[in-house]
């Protein structure tokens, strides 16, 4: 299999595992559309690699992704066709995951974010820097928490506490997520390698078969918890793109500024 054709990510194989680095340091990882749709190839084609057993997830530089590029986000709000060639290809990578035979293990060695961290949620094993800081903060910038978070983070810790985060894009640490059931552990920074390298030689070493049908059957669930709402969430994201609200955010943002929304006005509080 040629992983040499991946330029927004780095794409390495040792031995049966395979490994797959978010490689936009200088951008703390954002997605783009270069790297968006490479994210929604190269899980299938490591699904096609019968000389990989195990994938490992991670982020080049000091985050893991500061979610969304805000450059690319202003491109789609001036043609709504990017948006929409977008919500196909994270639905794409979205499923290319869950459906993926093989362990997927996330190395989050910094900050995820927005779409960052639904990738990390994606995988089957976060292990996270105990510092690292995680939000869905869609609702901040005028977007619809569209591309998977809504049912990613209900499923894992409930429609209350998916609501008190997503509904205000509240931050939360690492540590803290790992109490709720959110990602796998969190550990030291210092600590991160050897519990990735001790996971990784766990599952590469073991009986692969039953490891990827284990998965199968685990991961039927969160598939029928996208089935029943991905296609609305992204319907809805794509109508929020065009919101005034999400405009006003991403030129703020742009400017360095603070957004300020249509019911600031409104608010008597």
């Amino acid at each position: 299999m040629d992983y040499t054709k991946y330029e927004a990510l780095e794409v390495v194989r040792h031995g049966n595992v395979l490994s797959i680095a978010l490689n936009r340091p200088d951008a703390l990882n954002t997605i783009n559309a270069q790297s968006l749709m490479e994210l929604s190839t190269v899980f299938i084609a490591a699904s096609m690699d019968n000389e990989v057993d195990v994938i490992v997830l991670t982020g080049k530089g000091r985050a893991f992704s500061a979610g969304g590029d805000w450059n690319w986000m202003q491109e789609q709000i001036r043609d709504p066709q990017q948006f929409y060639e977008g919500l196909v290809n994270a639905k794409q990578m979205l499923y290319s995951i869950i459906d993926c035979d093989k362990p997927i293990v996330c190395r989050l060695n910094g900050d995820a974010i927005g779409m960052g961290f639904t990738l990390a949620l994606t995988c089957d094993f976060v292990i996270a820097d105990e510092s690292a800081r995680l939000a869905d903060p869609h609702v901040r910038v005028g977007l619809v928490t569209g591309d998977g978070g809504a049912a990613l983070w209900s499923h894992f810790v409930g429609h209350m506490r998916a609501k008190r985060y997503l509904l205000t894009g509240e931050f939360i640490q690492a540590g803290k997520a790992e109490e709720i059931g959110l990602i796998t552990v969190a550990v030291p920074a210092g600590e991160l390698d050897a519990h990735v390298t001790s996971l990784i030689k766990k599952l590469a070493s073991g009986p692969t078969r039953a490891i990827a049908w284990s998965k199968a059957v685990i991961n039927t669930g969160l598939r029928q918890a996208f089935s029943a709402s991905l296609d609305a969430a992204l319907a809805y994201e794509a109508l929020s793109n065009q919101s005034a609200d999400h405009k006003a955010a991403v030129e703020a943002f742009l400017k360095g500024e603070t957004p300020v929304f249509a019911s600031a006005a409104r608010f008597a509080g």
